[in-house]
């Protein structure tokens, strides 16, 4: 194969990453502003218009957004072709097209919500659920993307079984994640409609205070997510002590401690976040390093799979 077409597909690949980053964070953007009925209950038109004339501030966002996301489409099909071109039927070919799947659901779900009018201010324990299965879609995506571009470099076959009850260690931590950042995704909804003011007595009195009945039931749930999160945390730093211990590759050992350096900034992100009463712009620091945990923990997951048994 040709190496100098390999890593053209490599870079271009790592860039549909970076760019589906920016993109999820921008979907964020939407909700922290508001502004997610800025183009009113209309999709795939804004307010019946293929480009808004007069927009307010949060068309602009929302519009913005809905363009950027839409550009994804055709960048991720130009992916799926190009791995079908240089790899052929190939798990990194795999890889591309459940990227494309799930960009493609992406995009269902969020003409869902806004067709729903599950945006904005809205408080339903409908847009609560659905909002926790569209960061799982995030997940599967984001993780899919990474494997495009790890794939196209790692091509040691994968040897689960030979791991044995390491698979389930490794599945464990990922079943761990997902589940945090399903109650991660219900708590920002529940900070961007119920914000606290900053403040470490005024945080304090919260939490006795948030379990009350009298609460919205958003506002009841914000204390399960941290709890959930150190105990995931926990679960997280030592799969990555154990991939690092019985490994015996030299690629997992440094994906492993990527993974454990990850889940510690992340842990201290999520302090600062509750500290300063989770404010706009941490909220999207907390995302995007839950999602380079996301991506470590599968890459760790898949590299400790190729190399099971070598030495």
């Amino acid at each position: 194969m040709d190496a100098a077409a390999h890593r053209g597909f490599r870079r271009y690949a790592t860039v549909i990453v970076v760019y589906l980053l920016f993109v999820i964070l921008f979907g964020a953007w939407v909700r922290i502003t508001h502004s997610g009925a800025g183009c009113g209950s209309h999709w795939p038109t804004c307010n019946g218009d293929i480009v808004p004339l007069q927009p307010s501030v949060e068309t602009m966002i929302e519009y913005t957004h809905r363009v950027t996301s839409g550009l994804l489409g055709p960048a991720v099909l130009v992916l799926v072709g190009w791995a079908a071109r240089t790899f052929g039927r190939s798990r990194v070919t795999v890889a591309a097209v459940l990227t494309m799947i799930f960009v493609v659901l992406e995009a269902l779900i969020g003409a869902g919500l806004v067709l729903k009018e599950l945006v904005a201010d809205d408080d339903s324990a409908a847009r609560a659920i659905v909002i926790s299965l569209h960061l799982v879609n995030t997940l599967i995506l984001t993780g899919s993307a990474a494997l495009t571009a790890w794939w196209s470099y790692d091509d040691r076959t994968l040897r689960p079984a030979a791991l044995g009850r390491g698979t389930w260690v490794l599945l464990a931590g990922l079943l761990a994640l997902v589940v945090t950042s399903m109650t991660g995704a219900v708590t920002a909804l529940g900070d961007t409609l119920f914000p606290v003011s900053p403040g470490a007595d005024e945080l304090l009195s919260h939490v006795r205070e948030e379990m009350s009945s009298a609460n919205h039931f958003l506002v009841r749930l914000r204390v399960v997510h941290p709890v959930v999160a150190v105990v995931a945390a926990g679960m997280l730093y030592g799969v990555g002590a154990w991939a690092r211990e019985y490994t015996k590759d030299p690629l997992t050992p440094r994906l492993a401690r990527g993974l454990q350096h990850a889940v510690v900034a992340q842990v201290v992100v999520g302090v600062v976040t509750i500290g300063l009463a989770a404010p706009g712009w941490m909220q999207l620091v907390h995302l995007l390093m839950a999602q380079m945990v996301w991506m470590a923990a599968v890459l760790t997951t898949v590299s400790a799979w190729a190399g099971a048994g070598r030495e």
